[in-house]
């Protein structure tokens, strides 16, 4: 990451430039689709742009998090300018708290079927802003639905043997392992000391990948527990103590920001939970506790926390150890046969 301290004029003046006149790219816009972006250090993106009803939206997913609409996209001299607000909340002199808004800019152009990119992002202080470089690659459209009943898959392959954690590792070794055996069950606990450092903890992975498949599981979470299960290690399937709660695409056995649940069939913290996730053509099928609450859905991209942008590599399964305590258990994977 290169930071360079620009003026608030020449921000200023970034923008008018900007603010030219929109190219005349209509229905034939080559920017129109979707993004996998290599961030800095190889982080994943990813960035949507669509055209509709007379003008163009988008959303943008940096690093983690959620994927996230932006403020604004427009055009100019073959480029494409995405904005999105940061909100930053301040105190007043008064005391009483206040809000200020920060604008990002990025600005694309097309080389080949690369998008290079350039991220500006004004620091929280007012004084000076990060520069990034980055890349896209063109994502190609989800294809049409497979028909599930026509998919062959081969014989179950028993990811964790309920006795050690043969099969798995740390994603990055270096963090703190909080994932042990218990009474056959593999479950993470990221203590935390009173008064101490906080520890990081990692999240696991199989030593195996994967292309296309089927995976069931059971999971358990306390009250207000946080994990997630990566398909492939980009798209995360969430774990977590969403009982009672309004649908909403955070809730348990959602595409983490990305696809809501039809129906709300979690059940309370504390009961073990089935997930039967389908994983064919980059389409998206999820039982959760015997209801399907994910049917065959398109899945558009990575979600936050992936291992890499790339939806057409093998990857592993990978448990979200970092958040909060998690229990899993009879993890069973079969893969596609072609």
């Amino acid at each position: 990451m290169k930071s360079h301290r620009l003026s608030f004029l020449s921000v200023i003046a970034l923008t008018l430039v900007a603010l030219g006149s929109p190219n005349g790219a209509g229905a034939e816009n080559s920017f129109v689709g979707n993004w996998a972006l290599t961030l800095p250090d190889g982080a994943p993106g990813w960035l949507g742009i669509t055209q509709e009803k007379g003008y163009y939206d988008g959303g943008l997913l940096w690093i983690a998090g959620s994927v996230e609409p932006v403020s604004s996209v427009f055009f100019h001299d073959d480029k494409v300018f995405v904005t999105k607000v940061r909100d930053v909340k301040r105190k007043d002199a008064n005391g009483g708290a206040r809000t200020q808004q920060f604008t990002d800019m990025m600005i694309g152009h097309i080389e080949g079927d690369a998008l290079v990119c350039e991220m500006f992002r004004p620091h929280a202080n007012g004084e000076g802003v990060d520069h990034i470089e980055f890349t896209g690659k063109r994502i190609p459209p989800v294809p049409a639905a497979p028909d599930l009943s026509q998919v062959k898959f081969g014989e179950p392959i028993h990811l964790f043997n309920g006795r050690t954690l043969e099969g798995w590792r740390l994603i990055n070794p270096r963090q703190k392992n909080g994932w042990v055996v218990e009474n056959g069950v593999l479950a993470n606990r990221p203590v935390q000391q009173p008064g101490q450092p906080h520890l990081s903890y990692g999240n696991l992975r199989t030593d195996r990948e994967f292309e296309d498949f089927n995976l069931t599981l059971e999971a358990r979470v306390p009250k207000g527990g946080n994990s997630g299960v990566y398909l492939r290690g980009i798209y995360e399937v969430q774990v977590a103590d969403t009982y009672g709660r309004p649908l909403n695409p955070h809730n348990m056995g959602a595409l983490y920001s990305r696809i809501t649940p039809t129906v709300a069939a979690e059940k309370p913290a504390g009961e073990w939970q089935t997930l039967d996730i389908t994983l064919v053509e980059r389409h998206l099928t999820v039982i959760l506790n015997g209801q399907k609450i994910i049917d065959n859905a398109p899945v558009l991209g990575c979600t936050g926390g992936a291992l890499w942008s790339d939806e057409f590599r093998p990857g592993p399964i990978y448990l979200q150890g970092d958040h909060m305590a998690v229990e899993y258990r009879n993890i069973v994977l079969k893969p596609v046969v072609k």
